[in-house]
C-alpha cells in the first residue's frame, strides 16, 4: 500500500502541509513536501554496529535506505499494536530515509504563523521539536527531522572543515542577516561563517523576527542596504516561512534590492521553482556550507 503525497501549495502563501503520525499516545507532524511517500513496514536487513535508532536497510525500488525507528528517537517503549505501523519514507538534505512510526493519520493545512515556537524549557540545541500547533484541544508537535539525522549521523551536517577548504580568507565588514529557527543549526552557520571571513552576523529565530528587523531599519529613515548586505533564509519556520520571508521582501520597495539566499534541505529540482517564483537570488541545499559561502562571495564582495 503507498500513499502519495503530490500536493502542491502556491509559493510564498505561508502555508503548508503536515502529515501527522502517532507515537504512542502522541501526535507529531511532518511537512508533506519532506515526504515522498507513506508504505507498509516491510522486511529489514540490520547493519551490525550500527546507531541504535537504526533498524537497518530495506531496498525500495533500487534504492538501499536506511529505517529510523522513532521509538527509540523519542524514547519509547515498544508498540502493541503492529497491524497500523507505517514507513514514512522522506527526502531532504540530499538524502532519503524512512522513518518508522506508529501510525499515520491525517494531513492538515495550515499557516505557519499557527505554529508556536517551543517554549525556552524544550527549545535548546537539544531539542527534537521545532513548532507545537494547537488543534482540537489537543497538541500535535512538528520535530526536526534534520536534527534527528543529523544526531544519528554527525558527518552528515554543517561542517567548518569544509570552508577551510576554500583556504586562508579575508574579514568583511559586510553584515549578513540569517533567520533559521534551529538553534543547533544557528550555532552552526555562526561558526562557519565566521571561519569564512563574515563576522557581522544578526541572527533572526523565523521569517516574521527579521522582517520586523527590516522594517524597523525602514522605519528610521535609514537605507536598508546600507545597513544589511545580505539575507539567508531557512524555509521551514514557525510564524513565517522562508519562501513568504523572501515574497514580502520583493513587494517591499525599500528592501527589494537586498540579495537573498534559501539555504535549506528543501532545496531539490523539484523544489526549486518554489524560490524563483517568490525571488530569491540564490538557493542552497544544506548541508553544502562552501557553496552557501561561495554564493555570499558572489553577490556581496
Amino acid at each position: 500500500m503507498s500513499q502519495q503525497t503530490n500536493i502542491l501549495l502556491e509559493s510564498g502563501t505561508n502555508e503548508l502541509e503536515i502529515i501527522e503520525f502517532e507515537m504512542g499516545n502522541n501526535r507529531y507532524g511532518i511537512n508533506v513536501i519532506k515526504v515522498k511517500e507513506i508504505i507498509m513496514p516491510m522486511k529489514v536487513t540490520p547493519i551490525p554496529h550500527a546507531n541504535p535508532a537504526v533498524e537497518g536497510i530495506i531496498q525500495l525500488r533500487g534504492d538501499v535506505l536506511p529505517v529510523i525507528n522513532m521509538e527509540k528517537v523519542l524514547g519509547m517503549p515498544p508498540s502493541s499494536q503492529k497491524s497500523d505501523e507505517k514507513y514514512i519514507v522522506a527526502a531532504f538534505n540530499k538524502t532519503q530515509v524512512v522513518f518508522h512510526v506508529h501510525n499515520v493519520t491525517q494531513i492538515h493545512r495550515i499557516s505557519w504563523d499557527q505554529i508556536e515556537k517551543p517554549s525556552d524549557i524544550y527549545s535548546a540545541e537539544s531539542s527534537q521539536v521545532i513548532g507545537v500547533i494547537k488543534r482540537d484541544g489537543d497538541m500535535l508537535l512538528l520535530l526536526d527531522f534534520e536534527k534527528i539525522i543529523l544526531d544519528i549521523s554527525p558527518e552528515t551536517g554543517i561542517r567548518v572543515d569544509q570552508v577551510k577548504k576554500l583556504g586562508k580568507r579575508e574579514r568583511s565588514d559586510k553584515r549578513l542577516i540569517c533567520a533559521e529557527d534551529s538553534p543547533l543549526l544557528r550555532k552552526l552557520l555562526d561558526n562557519t561563517l565566521r571561519e569564512a571571513g563574515y563576522e557581522n552576523l544578526e541572527f533572526f529565530e523565523n521569517g516574521k523576527d527579521a522582517l520586523d528587523y527590516l522594517e524597523s531599519i525602514v522605519a528610521s529613515g535609514k537605507k536598508v542596504t546600507d545597513e544589511v548586505q545580505m539575507v539567508i533564509t531557512d524555509i521551514e519556520m514557525p510564524q513565517m516561512d522562508g519562501h513568504h520571508f523572501t515574497k514580502r521582501i520583493r513587494g517591499n520597495k525599500d528592501l527589494e534590492g537586498l540579495p537573498v539566499i534559501i539555504f535549506s534541505s528543501l532545496i531539490t529540482d523539484d523544489l526549486k521553482h518554489k524560490g524563483e517564483s517568490v525571488g530569491a537570488n540564490d538557493q542552497v541545499s544544506k548541508p553544502e556550507i562552501a557553496e552557501l559561502v561561495l554564493k555570499i562571495d558572489q553577490y556581496i564582495l
